[in-house]
C-alpha cells in the first residue's frame, strides 16, 4: 500500500486527478440490533457514505480485543462496534461487558498512537435506521479529517 501524503488527503487536489483519502471503517454489528438497523436502513435506502465493511456477530461483548487490533494492523482506519442498548442485550448482560472491554481497549490503543475517534461504541437498536445512518457519516467525516492510520509503517523495521 502506498504512502498517502497530507496534501494527497485535500479535497482541494482532485482537480488534479488525485483522488482524496476515502477511510476503511470496520464494523462489527451486533446480529439482533445494530445489524439489523444497518440492514433496514440499506433496504430503506437512507444516504450514508458506503465506508463500513460490516462483520456480523451475535452480541458486541463477542468482539475481542484483538479483532480491533487485527483489524487496524491490516489497514482499517476505524472500527465501529454496535450493540443493543443497556439493559436490552439478548444475551442479558452482553454489552455492559463491552463497555468495560472497550474503554480498556481505547487506553491500550492510545499508548499506540492511535486516536480515541478510530475506534467507537455505539448502541443501536434495531428500528433506530436513522441514527445508524447518522452514526456512519459521522465517524467516516471524523476518520476522514484524521487522515490514514498507517499503523504498520510504525510496526516496520528500518
Amino acid at each position: 500500500m502506498a504512502d498517502i501524503t497530507a496534501a494527497e488527503k485535500s479535497p482541494a487536489n482532485t482537480a488534479e486527478g488525485i483522488v482524496p483519502f476515502e477511510p476503511k471503517i470496520i464494523g462489527f454489528l451486533c446480529w439482533w440490533c445494530t445489524y439489523a438497523a444497518s440492514d433496514m436502513a440499506g433496504t430503506s435506502r437512507l444516504k450514508y457514505p458506503p465506508n463500513v465493511s460490516i462483520i456480523r456477530v451475535m452480541c458486541s461483548s463477542r468482539v475481542d480485543p484483538s479483532f480491533v487490533m487485527r483489524a487496524f494492523a491490516e489497514g482499517a482506519d476505524g472500527v465501529l462496534i454496535g450493540g443493543c442498548h443497556p439493559g436490552q442485550c439478548h444475551y442479558i448482560s452482553g454489552n455492559y461487558k463491552t463497555v468495560a472491554r472497550i474503554s480498556l481497549l481505547k487506553k491500550m490503543l492510545s499508548q499506540f498512537g492511535v486516536e480515541d475517534e478510530r475506534l467507537r461504541l455505539e448502541w443501536i437498536s434495531a428500528g433506530e435506521i436513522h441514527k445508524y445512518a447518522k452514526v456512519v457519516t459521522d465517524m467516516t467525516e471524523k476518520v476522514r479529517k484524521l487522515g490514514p492510520l498507517n499503523w504498520r509503517k510504525n510496526f516496520e523495521p528500518k
